[in-house]
């Protein structure tokens, strides 16, 4: 019966050992190689396991199984209180731009002014188990709106002043900013520092939203007529010329730019999940330009790390507004 040597070190034969050898037709190295490649193949099933099981996870939290009900004119939405914004180039089909600029940023205004009003109208309806989910997500939205402001008056203001040569042109929206920034941050303040969610008051944080709500709509609206009537500035640039051009994928940049340096796991599925794909008639329903397999995956890959929050949101993963989650419940005295 031939004998099958699997390895053997050499200088074992300096000890005296016995070598047993392997008949010509069946040498050492041929088990060697079928047990390397077994363990190839092991590999090889054990990361398709690993990758499916780490899948299956990802998806099951992820914000497109979450089931969608739609919007009925019997519950308040994320339409008030804070009024939402009307786009310039949907009311004046101008192209320039400022007008470009001033309506992306009223779609992004949007979104936060949804955020906020679906923290207003949940939070008396927030749940027990539901508290720490919510909390999350109302610090999500503070993150999201200081993230925006601190962006604008480091990054933007400063471009748009140099271009046209005007360091005055933002004066008035610096001061709108300083009216609610003293709100926003006990608005932060009182949300991260509870010691247990369940601590959590809805009626002190609308009391606290409430100190900062009228400077805050009244800034959101007013910045976009700001900037949309920079369109008329003497130093504008003319639309169609090379420096429109230049200074147009300039501001495209910073708004690619301004929502994912503020947190790819959680505003980023903020944002997303308060924008309204039928606004305006559906004009914004590919807004913002984003490849349909990346837009899916910053939902519903990226966003399932916080997968809870984004029960709260006003719009599913699809854009689609629904039902706000925590009005199914009653309202609680807390």
């Amino acid at each position: 019966r031939p004998w099958l040597v699997l390895s053997y070190p050499v200088h074992a034969q300096l000890k005296g050992h016995r070598r047993l050898l392997a008949p010509l037709h069946h040498p050492p190295l041929l088990a060697d190689t079928s047990i390397e490649t077994a363990t190839i193949m092991f590999g090889g099933v054990l990361i398709l396991i690993i990758t499916g099981t780490i899948s299956s996870l990802l998806l099951a939290r992820s914000p497109c199984m979450m089931p969608y009900t739609p919007v009925t004119t019997s519950k308040p939405w994320a339409d008030g209180p804070m009024a939402l914004i009307i786009t310039p180039q949907f009311e004046t089909k101008k192209t320039d731009l400022f007008t470009t600029g001033a309506t992306h940023m009223a779609l992004l205004h949007n979104s936060i002014l949804r955020g906020y009003n679906s923290i207003y109208h949940q939070a008396p309806h927030v749940q027990e188990d539901d508290k720490e989910d919510f909390i999350g997500y109302a610090l999500t939205w503070y993150k999201f709106v200081k993230s925006h402001h601190d962006d604008e008056e480091e990054v933007l203001f400063t471009k748009v002043e140099e271009l046209l040569g005007d360091k005055t042109v933002f004066d008035k929206t610096h001061k709108e900013h300083e009216a609610f920034l003293k709100g926003l941050a006990e608005f932060n303040a009182y949300l991260s520092t509870l010691q247990e969610p369940s601590h959590f008051s809805a009626a002190e944080l609308r009391r606290i939203m409430s100190t900062f709500q009228a400077a805050f709509e009244d800034h959101f609206h007013s910045e976009i007529d700001t900037i949309a009537a920079l369109a008329n500035h003497p130093k504008a640039p003319r639309e169609g010329t090379s420096e429109a051009a230049v200074a147009s994928a300039a501001f495209k940049s910073w708004g690619k730019n301004t929502v994912t340096k503020a947190g790819t796991t959680d505003v980023v599925p903020f944002f997303l999940m308060n924008l309204d794909r039928g606004a305006e008639g559906g004009m914004w329903a590919h807004w913002p330009p984003i490849p349909a397999p990346i837009k899916w995956g910053l939902v519903n890959i990226a966003g399932s790390w916080y997968s809870g929050r984004w029960r709260f949101t006003s719009c599913d993963a699809n854009g689609r507004p629904r039902e706000l989650y925590a009005l199914r419940f009653p309202e609680l005295t807390h």
